[in-house]
């Protein structure tokens, strides 16, 4: 299993698809699983909406299960890549507890390194289109015509919590426990940092050749 980590706006949405076609494994997100569980109406899906509908925070042993569960799929079993979890230290220790009770392991974090500004930089810089969230960064990869969205013509915009003073109150919130994930990661060496300030193709390349060195297949 694969655990990719990064701060807001590092790429990991835009490497994790990259990752998931080339290895044929799923990429798994909480959000998405959370949401797919309540819908479901299984029975972690339930218990996970009993502190959501109160707007509490689902326990991190109650996550961590919702994303066994989904290991347990067929398209899963072989491998898969973990997209924004876990987020704290406490995440990361209660998901070995749960992996190493059902035979599993994380085999390698990828944590993608950007520094604060650039990030700041990048997310100031990003705008999405109003029909379907297609994303764009004026800087780096600016839409064909000015605030239209090449693919559905639709208008684009900057989102309220991508202005400058959102993103660093963000950054300063969010980057810490990431950085007590990352070392966590590498106490355990399984920890590979990638510059996330490369071309999007060269940070593929290299986290690539970063799973060569795992001992065994995927898990």
């Amino acid at each position: 299993m694969i655990v990719l980590l990064g701060a807001p706006g590092a790429g990991k949405g835009t490497q994790a698809p990259v990752l998931a076609e080339r290895l044929g494994i799923p990429v798994l997100a909480s959000g998405d699983l959370l949401r797919t569980a309540v819908a479901a109406g299984t029975p972690l899906g339930r218990e996970a909406e009993r502190y959501m509908s109160r707007g509490q925070l689902v326990p991190d042993e109650t996550i961590v299960r919702v994303f066994l569960d989904r290991l347990e799929q067929p398209d899963a079993r072989v491998g898969a890549i973990l997209d924004g979890f876990p987020r704290t230290r406490i995440q990361a220790e209660a998901l070995d507890r749960v992996l190493e009770e059902a035979g599993r392991r994380v085999d390698r974090a990828i944590y993608i390194d950007v520094a604060t500004e650039d990030l700041v930089r990048r997310m100031a810089n990003r705008r999405i289109c109003k029909a379907n969230g297609h994303v764009y960064n004026l800087s780096s990869n600016p839409p064909q015509a000015d605030s239209i969205c090449d693919i559905d013509g639709s208008e684009i915009i900057q989102r309220p919590d991508d202005d400058e003073a959102t993103v660093r109150a963000r950054m300063k919130e969010q980057i810490p426990p990431l950085l007590e994930v990352v070392d966590h990661y590498r106490r355990r060496g399984v920890l590979q940092v990638v510059d996330g300030r490369e071309p999007i193709s060269d940070v593929s390349d290299r986290m690539l050749r970063a799973l060569e060195t795992i001992p065994g297949p995927v898990a």
